[in-house]
């Protein structure tokens, strides 16, 4: 595995439309472990492919459970996801991001979703997250859209100490 450099605004590639993964190969899988190395030595909770310069459809996401921090993180690697359901009821919370360092921001997100994808073997995959998990997801799937959480932030700052996990 190698621990690849991250995107960091205003790289073209954050901004764009991320390609649609087509081939399920050895290449993927390499790619794949290549991002979850990048995300726990950043560290972070989530990285989503453009974040290393990468225009597909891939994210990462590694998290436990927001009220029991001994529940052990589970790894969910998502290829071609979709947000297919949001629940109605929001939650605002603050968020940072590796590719936009040193800030922070309060965004508004659905406090559930529900999101179908590929898995590296190009099955299809589905998974309903409420909560801290459910806005990390929605962080992720923003990144390859081309949309960053400061286009969804109500404030944003500079925090004087860490305020918020990088997703």
């Amino acid at each position: 595995m190698t621990v690849r450099p991250l995107s960091v605004f205003p790289k073209e590639v954050l901004r764009q439309q991320a390609e649609t993964v087509e081939t399920f190969d050895q290449d993927l899988k390499l790619l794949v472990d290549d991002m979850i190395e990048t995300m726990r030595i950043a560290p972070g909770v989530g990285l989503a492919a453009p974040q290393i310069g990468i225009s597909k459809r891939i994210i990462v996401i590694e998290f436990g459970d927001e009220y029991d921090e001994t529940v052990p993180n589970q790894l969910y690697v998502l290829i071609n996801p979709e947000i297919t359901k949001k629940s109605n009821a929001s939650l605002t919370g603050i968020e940072g991001c590796l590719s936009v360092p040193g800030l922070v921001g309060e965004v508004e997100r659905s406090s559930a979703v529900t999101v179908v994808g590929q898995d590296l073997e190009g099955k299809k995959v589905k998974f309903r997250a409420q909560g801290w998990l459910a806005r990390i997801f929605q962080h992720e799937i923003d990144h390859i859209n081309g949309v960053l959480y400061t286009d969804r932030a109500e404030n944003i700052w500079k925090p004087d100490h860490e305020e918020s996990e990088s997703i």
